[in-house]
């Protein structure tokens, strides 16, 4: 891709996640999505493949209607109470919709068919920009209609993704689809408690952007895309599958690692509204997604390449990939659990 136009799109998301970030006006806000959904999908066509072409149709279908179903919501609002600011929808119906609408372009169940098909068909680059930066301008709109939201709704929403995305993942190869899962999974966990507490909600994804955003820069690095791959990752770079260890181990939510954190606060939330049941499935349903990076765990680490051929043992070649930001992204997705009750004074 020219590096022209690599900026142009780049600019563009940004532009459209500000937007949305910053707009009081419906209006503003359903552009600052529509410019984040057109930036994208050239992205998602490079290289240039029938793969990555069909992702990137899939995803402008599945956005198009959700951004038909978020201006209908604002027009029936607008309808009923006469206002287009992004603090009053109170009105039930439009609320509702409203959530509907952000939880198909979040990829929340049942609404998250096209999370993994797409993730799937485009680049690595491409699946890492869509499972971070594009959550970020949803969830905004969800936090600013926070106390509107309808908690059944967002009760079953929540169950479904944790559940659907734990289950999905389990019997999966490909990492992308893996990571397309925890998606859905770590979503849920950021529906559950937007009612209840929304800064928490945002802790959640500003932690799960960190974690994921390691990850993919590591496989990124080392060019694999399937678990078995991951086996000969030792001999490229030893500390690469440590830290890779470290990141799944934090985004499954295994203490004393950062992941930890906010599941720790979000259940604690949970139990003290009373939402003991929920917050007791919400647990449960964690196991499953740890089984699956286990699963990565143990390819990565635990095993050797199966064959004593040295003609299989790939020469380490100098690398030509930056990573320099990795170490860092690595020490904040893993060891920041200790400042817990800092970000619990500052929360509060």
């Amino acid at each position: 891709m020219s590096p022209y136009v690599f900026m142009i799109i780049s600019i563009s998301l940004f532009l459209g996640t500000s937007l949305t970030l910053f707009s009081n006006h419906w209006l503003m806000a359903w552009m600052g999505l529509e410019i984040n959904t057109l930036a994208i999908i050239p992205m998602m066509t490079y290289p240039n493949h029938p793969r990555s072409t069909e992702a990137a149709i899939k995803y402008f279908l599945t956005q198009a209607t959700a951004s038909m179903l978020v201006m209908f919501a604002v027009i029936h609002n607008a309808w009923m109470t006469n206002q287009w600011t992004l603090l009053q929808m109170s009105d039930s119906t439009a609320s509702v919709l409203m959530t509907l609408a952000l939880a198909m372009k979040l990829g929340l169940a049942p609404f998250h068919f096209w999370v993994p098909e797409v993730t799937q068909g485009i680049s690595l680059q491409s699946g890492m920009i869509l499972l971070t930066w594009q959550k970020i301008a949803p969830t905004a709109l969800l936090y600013q209609i926070s106390p509107t939201l309808n908690m059944k709704v967002l009760i079953t929403l929540a169950f479904l993704s944790t559940m659907l995305g734990g289950w999905g993942g389990l019997n999966q190869t490909h990492l992308r689809k893996i990571l397309a899962y925890s998606s859905i999974a770590h979503m849920g966990w950021m529906a559950i408690i937007m009612m209840i507490n929304p800064t928490l909600a945002l802790l959640n994804l500003l932690i799960y952007i960190i974690a994921t955003l390691t990850l993919f820069l590591m496989l990124n690095f080392a060019s694999v895309t399937k678990i078995k791959s991951l086996a000969n990752l030792w001999n490229k770079s030893a500390a690469m599958t440590t830290a890779i260890l470290l990141t799944l181990l934090s985004l499954g939510g295994l203490p004393p690692l950062t992941g930890f954190m906010p599941k720790w606060l979000i259940l604690q939330e949970l139990v003290s509204s009373d939402n003991i049941i929920m917050a007791t499935l919400m647990a449960l349903s964690a196991l499953l997604n740890l089984f699956f990076y286990m699963r990565i765990i143990y390819t990565s680490t635990l095993t050797m390449f199966p064959t004593i051929n040295n003609s299989k043992i790939q020469w380490p070649y100098p690398q030509t990939k930056t990573i320099n930001i990795i170490p860092t992204l690595t020490i904040i997705s893993s060891l920041l659990l200790p400042l817990t009750p800092l970000l619990i004074t500052l929360m509060y």
